[in-house]
């Protein structure tokens, strides 16, 4: 005797095989990416905008894919231990960097001492925030405005101290790009992180700071640090009484800052695939937006080739510019 099946109960069969394809989450399907939990390495120390937006990020991806996310900080050398675990890791996406501008200043300042090329490497994912440049004063340095740093900085001459999240990081760079436009002398106070020298600059054991937007926003707010100008090309909507550096005095001084994903070399296709939507409903969610903007950031989201290329103008400008200041970390 042949059994043959119900039509309907057929039919009922395959719906409820579909809904449950269309119910679980993108990039859980059997086979796909990932299977295993996934670990977004962090160069500097927790509570800097490069963590926030690394664990806002981690957020996105496990309810996405339904996997846990661990965000793992490894501060030193600018990042580069973490860099180095990365790139050390096997490409299959478990492991990705959470890396920031500073990541294409590593090769002028290291050169063959570092175990990695910061482009080939790595597969570029995409960009995921950005942030203004702002300098800040604490409690020590009593000045409002550009112009009486300057002539305060320039009547003591290596009276006054920077801090900075590192050894050639970004906001290294830029006191550096900055003393050299304006002639004033001060000591570097290079610190892990940037939530460390925050501390250190409420508390007066500094003077000033490059700092990102998103590490001081809240203590501007509060009063407790002065925001004296914004490196950028317009004012932020976020301190609309801020002028940026043109209308201070100093011109031509800008500097962009971004948060972005990277993973090792050769990483899989479909883990690129699986990262590079995440990053980009990360930069399209309007919950993200919030979370970020309240710590002085922006969703952003260059991926792919673009990412690829702006990391490769961003190395070659970084070299030129430590070559023109002699920068370099012994």
């Amino acid at each position: 005797m042949t059994l043959s099946a119900n039509p309907s109960i057929v039919a009922l069969a395959a719906c409820a095989a579909t809904l449950a394809m269309a119910l679980q989450p993108a990039g859980a399907q059997p086979g796909g990416y990932p299977q295993q939990p996934v670990k977004l390495m962090v160069g500097f120390a927790a509570g800097g905008p490069s963590d926030l937006v690394a664990r806002a990020f981690a957020d996105q991806l496990g309810k996405a894919t339904a996997q846990t996310v661990i965000v793992e900080n490894k501060p030193g050398a600018n990042a580069v231990l973490a860099t180095e675990a990365v790139a050390a890791a096997k490409p299959d996406g478990l492991t990705l960097l959470a890396a920031a501008t500073n990541h294409t200043m590593i090769p002028a300042l290291y050169g063959g001492r570092i175990k990695f090329d910061a482009a080939k490497s790595f597969t570029p994912i995409c960009t995921l925030a950005s942030s203004a440049t702002v300098l800040v004063v604490g409690p020590s340095l009593p000045v409002k405005t550009v112009a009486q740093f300057l002539e305060r900085a320039k009547a003591k001459p290596g009276s006054l101290t920077f801090a900075t999240p590192g050894q050639g990081s970004s906001p290294h760079l830029a006191t550096e790009q900055f003393r050299k436009l304006t002639g004033v002398a001060m000591v570097h106070v290079p610190y892990k992180g940037a939530a460390p020298l925050v501390t250190d600059l409420l508390g007066g054991q500094v003077d000033l700071s490059f700092a990102t937007l998103g590490s001081v926003l809240p203590h501007l707010k509060s009063g407790k640090l002065t925001a004296l100008a914004v490196a950028s090309r317009q004012r932020s909507a976020l301190l609309p009484n801020v002028p940026t550096f043109d209308e201070a005095g100093v011109k031509g001084f800008t500097v962009d800052t971004w948060y972005g994903l990277l993973a090792p070399a050769g990483t899989s296709a479909d883990a690129v695939r699986v990262l590079n939507r995440e990053a980009l409903e990360f930069a399209r969610s309007p919950a993200v937006h919030e979370r970020l903007a309240s710590a002085g950031l922006e969703p952003q989201g260059v991926c792919g080739e673009p990412f690829a290329a702006q990391l490769a103008r961003e190395i070659e400008a970084n070299a030129r510019i430590a070559r023109e200041l002699n920068l370099k970390v012994e």
